[in-house]
């Protein structure tokens, strides 16, 4: 299983160099490596509804090969306090509390603050969560 798996991420890897003509930067082998967890998170929501147990062992068991070679992702308290400091701090900027018409913004923001720290969080997640700070 982990050697399929293994060899399923040097050849994502490998066609994205291709694709691209050029060696990849770090931050694209981390996306391309984020992209597969997604593509296996919406396989295994295809299987759940399937009633496939089987094929969503398979696809979980994957992600957590793939999740060995990206950054830590963020635990759920750090990213509500990440989302926090950039609330505040556009709101100093701005000079009036984010609303939803400011989300776009937030979440690149939070995305940077992210990517800064060296961390990483699925941008679904970040998104939903700004969305409920804002509108909460």
């Amino acid at each position: 299983m982990r050697t399929g798996t293994l060899r399923l991420i040097k050849n994502a890897l490998k066609n994205k160099a291709i694709e691209k003509r050029e060696p990849l930067t770090e931050a694209e082998e981390q996306q391309t490596l984020a992209t597969m967890i997604k593509q296996r998170r919406d396989s295994m929501e295809q299987f759940a509804q399937g009633n496939r147990p089987e094929l969503v062992a398979i696809e979980a068991a994957e992600i957590v090969v793939i999740e060995e070679f990206l950054p830590k992702a963020l635990d759920e308290a750090t990213l509500r306090g990440l989302i926090a400091e950039t609330l505040a701090e556009l709101e100093a900027k701005l000079g009036h509390k984010p609303g939803q018409k400011d989300m776009g913004p937030t979440i690149r923001a939070v995305q940077a603050k992210i990517q800064a720290t060296g961390a990483r969080a699925e941008g679904k997640i970040v998104s939903e969560k700004v969305k409920a700070e804002l509108t909460g």
